[in-house]
């Protein structure tokens, strides 16, 4: 039993399990399906590749919240309008001529350990190799997120839980936010009292037709918030250093 740990952090992420028409939300947290996605980029799958999706779906996921970041909105507008419909845009006192207006999502500065647990090491050390030398290009829930370095982490001879749990903190002491008590999702065993459903695992990613399943996620706290998180200085340019 190995896991393979993922250092999920970005000026903006977003991981919508439910973004639909005009409104793209963001989850709190990575969810699996996108943290899926971005391993089967790495290894070139092609949307269409179901069968190798599935190889995917079995490793056992888990996050660690290491920074909750703050939520941004985005009003964003699509289209592309002639000169005469934005004049006639204006004189309504509308913002542009666009026809499409959406609201969409993002975790800003936000940072998580991201787990991904399996039997296979083989499999692993390959999703690890394909992190480092990606087929596609890599992002976090969106395209216009990509992550920053380092993504992969590498491999612990550990279970799931055991490795998000001494792994040490993620955040350098400018980027600490508020105390807050730390927090663990992960993919729960059949059956167990407390877990909840999400419909949160890949079964394609077609543009025709998307489908995801459920999957049952436990939530863990792991004890008291830190006491130690006062004022500091904030540069975010130091993630791109």
């Amino acid at each position: 039993m190995a896991t393979l740990l993922l250092r999920l952090a970005a000026p903006l992420q977003s991981w919508g399990a439910d973004s639909k028409f005009e409104i793209r939300k963001t989850n709190r947290e990575p969810t699996k399906s996108g943290v899926i996605g971005l391993l089967a980029a790495a290894l070139g799958l092609r949307r269409d590749e179901t069968e190798a999706l599935q190889r995917l779906n079995r490793l056992r996921f888990g996050v660690r919240v290491d920074q909750e970041g703050s939520l941004l909105v985005d009003f964003h507008t699509a289209g592309n309008p002639t000169p005469a419909e934005v004049c006639q845009a204006r004189k309504k006192g509308k913002v542009s001529g666009a026809s499409y207006i959406t609201w969409r999502h993002y975790l800003s500065d936000a940072i998580f350990l991201a787990g991904l647990e399996s039997d296979d090491e083989a499999l692993l050390e390959e999703l690890q190799t394909a992190l480092c030398r990606p087929a596609f290009p890599l992002f976090l829930g969106r395209r216009s997120c990509p992550p920053t370095l380092p993504l992969c982490l590498g491999i612990r001879p550990l279970a799931l839980l055991d490795a998000l749990k001494a792994e040490p903190p993620l955040p350098s002491g400018w980027r600490r936010e508020e105390p807050h008590a730390p927090r663990i999702l992960a993919d729960a065993e059949p059956g167990q009292t407390g877990a909840v459903p999400r419909r949160d695992l890949p079964v394609s990613y077609s543009p025709v037709h998307r489908q995801y399943g459920y999957r049952a996620v436990q939530a863990l706290n792991l004890g008291k918030a830190s006491e130690d998180g006062g004022e500091t200085t904030h540069d975010p340019f130091v993630e791109l250093r």
